[in-house]
């Protein structure tokens, strides 16, 4: 369940992992789709690289970076990325707007997510930051 909406990148064939320029860490591809929804003014930021990927270390200002090591820090989006924060209201699931307090708070929340995203009602490609399911993100019960 980890790719539950699937994903789209510009270059039909990118590395599944590139290098981030700022920590030097490997990290998975992310759709251009994905950045769109989430810049916040896409139009004034051309995405000219082959393919991007989304950094989730905590610690680097950067979320997404690309091939060419362009990046797209925090600062430039218009959606805070839960992973890269460390408060207990920090979005887990953007789909069904779930904060890490909310998941830790009653079992039944993480079920219906669960539930929803295995009838395929989610819309991680495009509101999840990293593009990715958000189950794995969710404290283990």
């Amino acid at each position: 369940m980890t790719d539950c909406c699937g994903s789209s990148v510009a270059d039909a064939n990118p590395p599944k992992n590139y290098r981030c320029p700022v920590n030097g860490k490997h990290y998975g591809v992310v759709g251009i789709k994905t950045i769109l929804h989430h810049l916040a003014e896409p139009w004034k930021r051309p995405l000219d690289s082959a393919a991007y990927y989304f950094c989730s270390d905590p610690d680097c200002a950067v979320v997404y970076f690309g091939q060419d090591d362009s990046i797209i820090e925090k600062s430039e989006l218009r959606t805070p990325v839960g992973i890269k924060e460390t408060s207990p209201d920090r979005m887990l699931c953007y789909c069904f707007d779930v904060s890490y307090h909310a998941a830790t708070q009653n079992s039944v929340t993480i079920d219906f997510v669960k539930d929803k995203t295995r009838q395929a009602l989610c819309s991680c490609e495009t509101r999840n930051p990293s593009g990715r399911c958000c189950l794995k993100d969710f404290p283990k019960q």
